[in-house]
């Protein structure tokens, strides 16, 4: 569901109507847990509260990102909007252009972001592809070829689902066939192509079908992966366009911003709404 810039700036003018939004979504349907009243509270004119009837005070800030930030709370609204309704992201140097913060600032808020966005909740289910693939460390220089100190990541993909993306030490057995145990249910069908490390994914309890790449297949009936092979080129452009250098330690929170836009891609509530429902959690 789209939710434009118009949309936005009617909806969040000020910061304080922002803490009313993240009051409504996370605290107006819960009664007092002092005296149990459901529709006593109030916000408190000079602070970040609402206070009920009985004294009861409640910061809708506390345990989210947001929490003693010196940052006001409608520019983390604005860089949600943004990295939630941009195809390949934004980069921290743009978001500052626009903005008006620091650079250092507008890294540290789309890092935060990057951790709401991160879902390991539930198994993948159905028809879901697995591939590999391969970051090079100096993007203005990479090739086919996969150098040694390449970066390997590792896609899960639903049909028509969700993603799930993993920054993993390499591509061995040992290490893929793991990742898919925690976070594949055994009730799916595993698509893939004949690389060895998936080999096993019967032995383990899975249907799993495989299409031969080396021999230029690329689609055999319902066989393939074209799904995963789709999302890594997005993925790609974006991190070699967008952002252009991405350090290891943080290409895993990259990879969330990523499968968080392809997972919700089709959802009915915008994908902004969805960020700030789990920045409570």
């Amino acid at each position: 569901m789209k939710f434009t810039i118009k949309e936005f700036n009617e909806k969040f003018p000020t910061s304080d109507a922002c803490l009313d939004y993240l009051w409504q979504i996370h605290f107006a349907d819960k009664p007092c847990k002092k005296c149990g009243l459901l529709e006593g509270f109030h916000k408190l004119p000079k602070r970040p509260a609402y206070q009920c009837e009985c004294g009861n005070q409640i910061y809708p800030l506390a345990g989210t990102p947001f929490h003693k930030s010196t940052t006001d709370l409608r520019t983390w609204f604005l860089a949600i909007f943004f990295m939630t309704n941009t195809r390949s992201g934004m980069s921290a140097l743009q978001f500052q252009r626009i903005s008006g913060v620091t650079y250092k600032t507008a890294w540290r808020i789309f890092k935060q972001v990057r951790l709401m966005m991160a879902d390991d909740e539930t198994l993948l289910n159905d028809n879901v592809e697995a591939d590999e693939a391969y970051m090079h460390p100096n993007p203005q220089k990479r090739s086919t070829a996969k150098p040694h100190n390449s970066q390997v990541m590792f896609g899960m993909v639903e049909r028509g689902g969700r993603a799930r993306i993993k920054h993993v030490k390499s591509s061995g057995v040992r290490v893929l066939v793991p990742e898919i145990q925690k976070n594949i249910g055994k009730t799916a069908t595993i698509y893939t192509d004949e690389y060895g490390s998936y080999r096993l994914l019967k032995r383990r309890g899975y249907q799993h079908e495989t299409i031969n790449h080396s021999k230029q297949e690329y689609v055999v009936g319902h066989v393939h992966t074209q799904n995963v092979e789709n999302f890594w080129s997005q993925f790609k452009r974006g991190i070699y366009g967008v952002y252009r250098h991405c350090d290891p330690k943080y290409l895993q929170q990259y990879a969330n911003e990523y499968a968080f836009r392809y997972s919700n891609r089709k959802s009915d509530t915008p994908m902004f709404e969805l960020v700030l429902v789990k920045s409570g959690k």
